[in-house]
């Protein structure tokens, strides 16, 4: 298992469209992948799972994965939240 915190500095959060290209990122992965923030943690490859989290800009969340590929998938999905999502 591998995780990394990131805050999420994107003006609408982890939002609609930044949400859908997260998820879509996280699907190119085989390993299982989460997004926990607070107490609450969710499957990051579901649109409404990540959506239910309520990310706005300033929220600092950790993205966990666990399998074969955990930690490339780990690292990609914190660069592209880093990025404003314009990777």
């Amino acid at each position: 298992m591998f995780s990394r915190e990131v805050e999420v500095q994107n003006q609408v959060g982890l939002h609609a469209r930044p949400a859908t290209f997260f998820i879509q990122k996280a699907n190119e992965f085989k390993s299982s992948i989460w997004v926990e923030k607070d107490e609450r943690k969710v499957n990051a490859k579901s649109l409404l799972g990540v959506l239910s989290l309520g990310i706005t800009k300033g929220t600092t969340i950790n993205v966990i994965a666990d399998g074969i590929d955990e930690e490339d998938a780990v690292n990609t999905l914190v660069n592209l939240i880093a990025s404003n999502f314009t990777e």
